[in-house]
């Protein structure tokens, strides 16, 4: 395959000819933001139920408060990703970290579901225009040495992000209230705004900023839509509802219509180039399938640790604060420094293995909390977190290599399209597995306890999302092993 999308000079990327300084305030900025991002998947999932009572929504619209997001985001990113190319990226960056501000502030005031299902969807797009720029800010600043521990920093805040959104919804809900989950949003964003403005260099002037795709925007943003939405509704319904199968049919008969459409195109919304040459591909192909197994491992620990150990929302945060830690020494110490110096397939298929070997542990777990700190939850925070943070640096790292352009927004747009894909996937479909073993296990055995129904389907989960862990490492050991001639470095 010719790979000349893909190619760099040895030291990557040329760092731009700004003070060293500057270039880190950048880094911060960017970290920010993408703190923001990854958080809000989680935080208002803690704050969710304070939220039903107060706003008075029912059990059949309370989860639009998380799919409303979800949605926007997901259905957005690849036309956040051009935009911000034509904007500019720190024009777009900043723009995106404003918005996502005011949407917040907006969320928190609510009155009524209504104003908070809208204020969740402004978040989303607001975030599917500030993702995408974020890291391609974060691609043409760094290069060379300084370009691993960019990405390192950059992948940790991200790795960490959706453990610390627990934490911090526990946190906020239980002593000052479910709306400061919302409002922490604000000083946040704007601090990032300030800082971008003062220390992010100005965007280059683009010879030719292109013409929207408008019919791969829309078939994008329809059939992402359909397929995000398909996967938010599997859980109550289950996979076999005709609701269900008939959302995904749409969904993927869009997105094959987008890809024709893209194929054709003279100005695409999302070159077939950013997607088909094979190293970049199994980098794709990796954090989707790391975030498909890592989003059901939080919501089973968060349900394990309150439901069956009845840890405080409090408790639990701090458990998985463990995650966290393990993520940020992964990206930072691991991967930030190896990063360009070994091959990234050396860094993601052991990445990928750990966070399996973790998850296999904890199909162990027992109904009650005899040792089980010390002998299954620490250690397999400790695996998972080191498998994250050693996947995510080389992974973003390498979808953005080599771009230029408009692709270099593109290529960071179907980046965070990936995650998302992934976390809407695995949320869905583990959890409709732990229901479903969960089930079978209380038809076999009439008198097993509660927790023991409950520990078993989220074991069986939990062992899926390892073999999904184990598969991902063995195509991403294929895909991104280089041939003679194709030089990807991160």
């Amino acid at each position: 395959m010719d790979v000349e999308d893909t190619k760099t000079h040895a030291d990557g990327p040329a760092a731009p000819a700004v003070p060293d300084r500057r270039r880190w305030w950048t880094l911060a900025m960017v970290s920010a933001a993408q703190l923001l991002v990854v958080l809000d998947g989680t935080i208002v999932n803690i704050a969710l139920p304070s939220a039903q009572q107060a706003l008075g929504m029912s059990d059949g619209n309370r989860q639009w408060a998380i799919t409303a997001y979800a949605l926007a985001f997901g259905g957005l990113l690849l036309i956040g990703g051009r935009i911000g190319g034509a904007l500019g990226h720190r024009r777009a960056f900043v723009i995106g970290l404003a918005g996502f501000a005011a949407a917040s502030a907006l969320g928190g005031a609510a009155v009524d579901p209504a104003m908070l299902f809208g204020a969740r969807a402004a978040q989303g797009v607001f975030a599917a225009l500030l993702a995408p720029a974020a890291l391609s800010l974060l691609t043409i600043t760094f290069g060379g040495a300084e370009r691993g521990r960019a990405f390192g920093v950059f992948a940790a805040v991200g790795a960490a992000g959706s453990a610390v959104g627990l934490i911090a919804g526990g946190l906020l809900t239980e002593y000052v209230g479910w709306r400061w989950c919302l409002y922490i949003n604000v000083p946040i964003a704007l601090l990032a705004v300030f800082g971008a403005s003062a220390a992010v260099p100005p965007d280059r002037p683009l010879a030719d900023r292109g013409r929207l795709d408008v019919a791969g925007a829309l078939l994008s943003l329809a059939g992402f839509a359909a397929v995000v939405y398909a996967f938010a509704r599997a859980e109550p319904l289950g996979w076999g509802s005709p609701e269900v199968l008939g959302l995904l049919a749409v969904g993927v008969l869009l997105l094959a219509a987008f890809v024709v459409v893209e194929a054709r195109a003279s100005d695409p919304l999302l070159p077939m180039r950013v997607l088909v040459h094979r190293i970049r591909a199994g980098a794709f192909l990796a954090i989707t399938l790391l975030f498909v197994a890592m989003f059901g491992f939080y919501l089973f620990m968060s349900y394990y640790a309150q439901g069956v150990l009845g840890y405080s929302p409090v408790q639990t945060g701090l458990t998985l604060i463990i995650n966290a830690v393990a993520a940020l020494a992964g990206s930072v110490l691991i991967a930030g420094r190896l990063l360009g110096r070994v091959p990234p397939g050396a860094l993601i298929v052991p990445g990928l293995l750990a966070a399996a070997a973790g998850m296999l542990l904890l199909t162990g777990l027992p109904p009650d909390d005899t040792d089980v700190f010390v002998r299954y939850l620490v250690p397999a925070m400790v695996l998972t977190g080191l498998g994250l943070g050693c996947v995510m640096p080389p992974t973003a790292a390498l979808a953005t290599e080599g771009m230029r352009g408009h692709d270099i927004g593109a290529a960071a747009a179907a980046y965070n399209a990936a995650q998302q894909l992934g976390a809407a996937l695995g949320t869905a479909l583990l959890n409709t597995l732990a229901a479903s073993a969960a089930a079978a296990h209380l038809a076999a055995h009439r008198q097993a306890a509660p927790d023991a129904v409950a520990v078993h389907g989220y074991t069986t989960a939990l062992a899926v999302a390892a073999a999904v862990l184990i598969g991902a490492a063995c195509l991403s050991a294929a895909l991104l092993v280089s041939r003679r001639g194709e030089q990807v470095k991160g």
